[in-house]
């Protein structure tokens, strides 16, 4: 089973990165972009068995930090033919 994480700041964590890249675009003459969030997307490849309280531990113990980011598990729904 494919398996997609996102990852985000929680609302009110300073982004650092995200300034750094709204300033890039300012620089660049792109208008109108009013604030930019920088997160991650993380990509498993788990067995079709593995449960949802599995995904959300692995997400609550490494791949997300609680403190001050929020994850969202999405299960990718299988593609036909696909080897």
């Amino acid at each position: 089973m494919k398996v997609r994480v996102s990852v985000s700041l929680k609302p009110g964590v300073l982004d650092p990165q995200g300034r750094a890249v709204h300033h890039a675009l300012e620089g660049l003459g792109f208008a109108g972009v009013e604030n930019v969030r920088v997160g991650r997307l993380i990509e498993l490849d788990v067995a079709d068995d593995t449960s949802d309280e599995a995904l959300d531990d692995m997400c609550r113990k490494l791949l997300a930090n609680m403190v001050i980011e929020n994850f969202r598990i999405e299960k990718l729904p299988e593609t036909v033919g696909a080897a």
